[in-house]
């Protein structure tokens, strides 16, 4: 009998879900987009709360993402002209060191790449953050464990050239490094990059020991 029933469910379940996929099927394209993109923002607006260092806030997107997230969703790419209009408005964000130090501890630094923790919803709000840099980059020749989503970091002074931090040579290396971290959309408009100082994900000071870490020529990146 329970094996009857069970069969009989499933076969409901079955034609319920071909009833669906058929309608689906049906919708037309721009309709069936749209509805699609609303109903998943009412389920995620009733699904999220505000709790702790998450909020609720964070789903909505900002212009840069948008338009990003715009076009992947349809496979279109970003015309030159957009990109570049993204690219402009978010460098129009960097903010230089405040007293013109561009460099911290590239030791501190090595730690706040290897630090994971920040920005959850079990992190206490004014928390610090730690950088996640190997989620995503190769820092070190010594690490074993990295990921590839972004390119490898290791040597990125040595092979740009720098061999002096105070070096008017090595300034625009340092310049860009310093506005890559702050806002990486200033450089590439639809980056999945942090954008660390922009969102106040890091300080200046840990941005600093970054910078370190990625060109002072002792640091293990470096080597």
């Amino acid at each position: 009998m329970r094996h009857m029933i069970s069969k009989f469910l499933c076969s409901i379940l079955g034609l319920l879900l071909v009833a669906l996929l058929s309608a689906c099927a049906a919708m037309k394209p721009e309709f069936a987009a749209q509805d699609l993109d609303r109903w998943t923002q009412e389920v995620l607006r009733r699904s999220f709360r505000d709790e702790k260092a998450v909020k609720v806030s964070i789903l909505q997107q900002d212009a840069s993402n948008k338009e990003c997230s715009t076009a992947q969703s349809s496979g279109i790419e970003l015309s030159e002209q957009k990109r570049k209009e993204i690219e402009d408005e978010n460098f129009k964000t960097v903010v230089s060191p405040k007293d013109g130090q561009y460099f911290g501890d590239f030791k501190l630094g090595e730690v706040l790449a290897q630090d994971g923790r920040g920005l959850t919803w079990s992190d206490a709000i004014g928390q610090p953050n730690g950088g996640q840099c190997y989620n995503c980059h190769q820092l070190s020749a010594k690490e074993l464990s990295y990921g590839t989503l972004g390119p490898s970091l290791y040597q990125y002074g040595k092979n740009r050239g720098v061999t002096d931090l105070k070096s008017e040579v090595s300034k625009p290396v340092i310049e860009y490094t310093w506005a890559k971290l702050w806002n990486s959309k200033s450089f590439n408009a639809c980056s999945a990059m942090p954008r660390y100082g922009d969102h106040g994900i890091l300080s200046q000071v840990q941005i600093k020991h970054l910078m370190s870490l990625l060109l002072d020529p002792r640091s293990p990146v470096n080597q």
